[in-house]
C-alpha cells in the first residue's frame, strides 16, 4: 500500500469530541458512514459480526476491554487493535469504592424499602424506625479488601482502600514493574488466588476476561471466603460464576453481590445491586479515553509507531529516512532478513530498523533513504508470514 494523504475514518459510536479534535480536518475525514475506512473507532459497538474491510489499518476503542472485536480475524489482516488503558482508571475506582460503601451499609436496599412505605407523616416515621434495623451494616476501617488483578484499575483501588483504613491484599502475577512503582508499599501479596479468597472481607475483580479468567470467582474459592463477605464485579461478567454467587447469597457466605453486568439471574436478589454497566460513564473517563486513543492512532496511521496494542507489540521509532515501511508479519525466523534481501535488491539503503514480536505475531519498521516502488512493496508482501505491509512518506 502506498503513502496516504488523506486518512477515513468510521466511528461507530459517539466518540468525545476532545479525542475528534485530534484529527486535522485537512488530513482525515471522521464520520459515521464510511465506505473503506483506514481505520474504525468504536467504544461498545459489536463488531464480531462485520466483516474486515481490505482497506483497514487499524481498530481504536476509546476503553480498556476489547471483546467487542474481532481480534483473531484483525490479527491474521496484520490490523493492530488500540485500547485506552488506564484512561477510564480513576472512573472505575470511584465506582467500586461507592460499591463498597453501597454494600456495607445496605444503600439501595435501605431506599427501596422507604420507597416502597406508602405512608404519611407519624405513621411513615413510625415505620422508619421500625425497619431501619433490617439493613444494619458495618464499618470499612479494619476490613479486608482482596484486589484480583494489580493494573492501572487495581493500583488505583488498592491505594485508596488503603487510604480509608482498609487493609489490602492483591494477587497479579503479571504485575508490571510500572504498575508495581504506582503502588502503595502497604499492599499485601498473596500467595494465590485461593490464599488471597480466604483473607478477603470484601473482593473485588479487575482482570480482563480470558480462558484463564472466565468463571475465576467459583463455587471453590467462595467457599474459602469469611461468612458475610461482599464480592464485586466491575471488570467482565463471564468472570464471575452466577449459579456459584446464587448459592453463597442464599447460604450466607456473601452478604452482598454488586456488579457492572446485570443479569435476569441475579438483578432481582435481594441481595445484589446489579448497575448498567457504568464503570468508566463519566464525562471526563469519555474524554480521557478518546483522547488517549485518538494519539496512538493518528500516530500509527502517520509513523506507523504502536502504543497499546492488544495484539501487536509495543514498537516506537524516529523518523530516519525518505520513506518508512510499515510490516506487520508472524513471528517466524528469517523476516527481517528476507526484507533486508529484498530491499538490497532494489539497491535501497535502510537508514534504521526495528522488530518487536509479541507471541506468534511481529512487527517491523524500516526507514529507507529511497523510495520503495509498487513492485519492491509487492515482494515485501509477498514474502511468507507478511500479513501486511504499506509505505509512509516523510
Amino acid at each position: 500500500m502506498n503513502q496516504k494523504t488523506r486518512f477515513k475514518i468510521l466511528t461507530l459510536n459517539n466518540i468525545a469530541l476532545a479525542g475528534l479534535k485530534r484529527f486535522p480536518r485537512e488530513r482525515y475525514e471522521v464520520a459515521s458512514e464510511i465506505l473503506h475506512p483506514d481505520a474504525i473507532m468504536l467504544r461498545s459497538h459489536d463488531m464480531h459480526d462485520m466483516e474486515i474491510s481490505d482497506t483497514l489499518l487499524a481498530v481504536a476503542r476509546a476503553g480498556a476491554g476489547v471483546n467487542n472485536i474481532p481480534i483473531e480475524r484483525c490479527s491474521a489482516a496484520g490490523v493492530p487493535v488500540f485500547n485506552a488503558p488506564g484512561a477510564n482508571a480513576n472512573a472505575v475506582k470511584e465506582l467500586v469504592l461507592t460499591a463498597i460503601f453501597l454494600a456495607a451499609r445496605n444503600i439501595c436496599q435501605a431506599a427501596d424499602h422507604v420507597k416502597n412505605l406508602q405512608l404519611e407523616g407519624a405513621e411513615l416515621e413510625a415505620a422508619v424506625e421500625a425497619g431501619k434495623k433490617q439493613f444494619v451494616g458495618f464499618e470499612i476501617p479494619g476490613k479486608t479488601l482482596g484486589v484480583v488483578g494489580l493494573g492501572a484499575i487495581g493500583v488505583e483501588v488498592a491505594n485508596a482502600a488503603l487510604n480509608l483504613g482498609m487493609k489490602v491484599v492483591g494477587f497479579d502475577p503479571q504485575i508490571t514493574v510500572g504498575r508495581a512503582w504506582q503502588m502503595s508499599s502497604g499492599v499485601e501479596q498473596a500467595s494465590s488466588l485461593d490464599d488471597l479468597f480466604s483473607r478477603a472481607d470484601v473482593l473485588t475483580t479487575h482482570v480482563p476476561i480470558t480462558e484463564e479468567t472466565r468463571s475465576l470467582v467459583n463455587s471453590d474459592r467462595l467457599g474459602l471466603m469469611r461468612d458475610g463477605s461482599v464480592l464485586l464485579n466491575f471488570a467482565r461478567a463471564p468472570i464471575v460464576d452466577e449459579d456459584a454467587v446464587a448459592k453463597a447469597l442464599e447460604s450466607g457466605k456473601l452478604h452482598a453481590f454488586v456488579t457492572d453486568f446485570p443479569s435476569a439471574a441475579l438483578k432481582n436478589h435481594p441481595r445484589v445491586t446489579a448497575l448498567p454497566h457504568l464503570g468508566a460513564s463519566t464525562y471526563e473517563a469519555e474524554e480521557n479515553c478518546a483522547i488517549m486513543v485518538a494519539g496512538n492512532l493518528r500516530d500509527f496511521l502517520e509513523n506507523g509507531n504502536i502504543r497499546h496494542s492488544v495484539n501487536f507489540p509495543e514498537a516506537t521509532m524516529p523518523r530516519n529516512g525518505r520513506q518508512r515501511l510499515v510490516v506487520a508479519n508472524a513471528n517466524v525466523p528469517n523476516m527481517v532478513g528476507q526484507i533486508s534481501t529484498t530491499l538490497a535488491e532494489a539497491k535501497l539503503n535502510i537508514a534504521d530498523l526495528l522488530n518487536k514480536s509479541r507471541g506468534e505475531l511481529a512487527y517491523t519498521l524500516v526507514d529507507i533513504d529511497g523510495k520503495a516502488d509498487a513492485a519492491t512493496l509487492a515482494k515485501i508482501g509477498g514474502i511468507g508470514g507478511v500479513l501486511s505491509v504499506r509505505a509512509i512518506t516523510a
